[in-house]
């Protein structure tokens, strides 16, 4: 099964993907890293609300090889991905490159074809909430309080209106990092899969 975090920048994924990391090392879960710092870091590309229609498709199209990447026979050998991001983030944040005319309508229109293409092969996807989290800065993410702000309101508007037709079940973590862990694995244990908390 493949399992994703999504949500706005800086609202917990990465913590909690070092601590399932840490609990549950390499099996049954094969954890596939976020794309949009791979992007930053490989092509010297901007991105947050610094990106442009190349950063978009760059990130769209890893979105497309994380899906493909692990081989149709990893369900025979029985291992899970769980992936830091989905096509989720990556319309989401088309979306607000778009309503800033930092992308044009194509790269927009190729992106949500992606996204459309990818979003059913996601199984779970955990979305993050801002509201228990505080914007930190890491040395990559961005720490404009209004960006944020518009980024979570896209996402809220794709979860709200229910843009994920027919997709894949939404998990909304909140609270400690402790609630929000003990959420994943009660969600994970549902698909019979038996993770350490």
């Amino acid at each position: 099964m493949i399992f994703s975090f999504t949500g706005a920048q800086c609202t917990g994924k990465t913590t909690l993907l070092k601590h399932l990391y840490k609990e549950n090392g390499m099996y049954p879960f094969e954890f596939v890293p976020e794309v949009t710092r791979l992007i930053k870091r490989e092509y010297n590309m901007h991105i947050n609300e610094s990106g442009n229609d190349l950063t978009q498709l760059l990130i769209m199209t890893e979105h497309v090889r994380n899906i493909f990447r692990g081989g149709a026979d990893r369900l025979l050998r029985g291992v899970h991905q769980i992936f830091d991001r989905c096509a989720l983030d990556g319309i989401v944040y088309s979306h607000y490159l778009l309503n800033k005319g930092k992308i044009n309508r194509a790269t927009y229109d190729a992106c949500d074809l992606m996204y459309k293409k990818l979003i059913n092969k996601y199984d779970v996807i955990f979305y993050t909430s801002h509201k228990d989290v505080k914007l930190v800065d890491d040395g990559e993410r961005s720490v404009d309080n209004i960006f944020r702000n518009d980024i979570i309101g896209l996402f809220d508007m794709y979860l709200k209106f229910d843009l994920i037709k027919d997709g894949p079940k939404v998990v909304i973590l909140k609270g400690t990092v402790e609630e929000r862990l003990e959420c994943i694995k009660s969600t994970l244990e549902s698909y019979n899969i038996d993770i350490k908390i």
